[in-house]
């Protein structure tokens, strides 16, 4: 089973990965003025998209319960927190220091969600070392 979650936690890392470099793209984007990044960052993600509904084993493993369940843990930390922290330190920096451009709330949202992420995979890698120390620890046991 441990084998199981460790799949599930590397798939959601590299999904939340996939979605922080698209949001990314949007910002870099609306800053040089090009569509460019959003393209190139939507045609990688279109094709992850296709290859993991449209391969068996890639749809067999993605539909399982630690699967979706990481994924949905990563989606509240890349998503869920960042938009709603984005809103209150928007309307807060607004209120008290200036307006912000459309292009700046965008950055405040790609840093939130990025920092989510961060935050995201550094707990599955100290729930990692934790359940390995214990595994170890409960082998040294006679």
């Amino acid at each position: 089973m441990p084998r199981v979650r460790h799949y599930a936690d590397i798939v959601a890392i590299l999904a939340g990965l996939m979605w922080i470099v698209f949001f990314w793209s949007i910002s870099i984007s609306a800053r040089i003025g090009s569509v460019e990044p959003t393209l190139a960052a939507l045609l990688a993600l279109g094709a992850m998209i296709l290859v993991s509904s449209v391969h068996r084993p890639f749809r067999i493993h993605l539909s399982r319960y630690h699967v979706r369940k990481r994924r949905t843990e990563m989606w509240m930390h890349i998503l869920a927190l960042p938009m709603a922290l984005a809103l209150f330190f928007g309307v807060f920096i607004e209120n008290m220091l200036a307006p912000m451009s459309g292009e700046q709330k965008m950055l405040l949202f790609n840093v939130l969600a990025t920092a989510g992420w961060v935050v995201y995979v550094m707990t599955l890698v100290i729930k990692f070392v934790h359940h390995l120390f214990r595994r170890r620890r409960n082998r040294a046991k006679p």
